[in-house]
């Protein structure tokens, strides 16, 4: 209610809460879900199946945590995998791609900035507030840096 009142861009609410919010307020609220939360372990197709319901019953923004084992593990093919078919499977819908700032190093960070432009998420997002460590403005400035010197182009006008 609060954020129909005060006309909010979007409200992030667990998936369980998604086709209830949705049968209230309609297309008052721009509903925000998150997918494999907190910690991304949950496999490509429980994912893709996550995506496809949120949308189903009213989501129109989907908040997805990487697989941080497979950045870890440098297996970034897996990963832009993943993300391109949670973009294909929520269609026009934005997708946003959390990656855990925290947890990772300057090279991985670098790294996902490529990945999640190349798998046509809609944008990156530095933290799900579970990692022991938030955005940070170094961060921010490393996803710019780290697109610069990749050569993509993709990403910065939504940083």
């Amino acid at each position: 209610e609060e954020a129909v009142a005060h006309g909010m861009a979007s409200v992030c609410i667990p998936p369980s809460y998604i086709k209830r919010v949705h049968e209230v307020y309609g297309d008052k609220l721009n509903i925000c879900t998150v997918i494999g939360f907190p910690l991304g372990y949950n496999t490509t197709e429980v994912k893709r199946s996550e995506v496809e319901q949120a949308i189903a019953e009213g989501a129109k923004e989907v908040d997805m945590v990487v697989n941080l084992g497979d950045v870890k593990n440098g297996d970034f093919d897996r990963v832009t995998e993943e993300i391109a078919t949670l973009k294909r499977a929520a269609g026009d819908k934005i997708l946003k791609v959390i990656i855990e700032t925290c947890l990772l190093t300057v090279e991985e960070k670098i790294r996902m900035c490529e990945v999640v432009c190349k798998a046509g998420a809609d944008y990156i997002k530095t933290s799900t507030g579970f990692g022991g460590a938030g955005a940070t403005f170094a961060d921010i400035e490393l996803f710019a840096k780290g697109l610069e010197l990749s050569d993509m182009t993709c990403l910065p006008a939504k940083l």
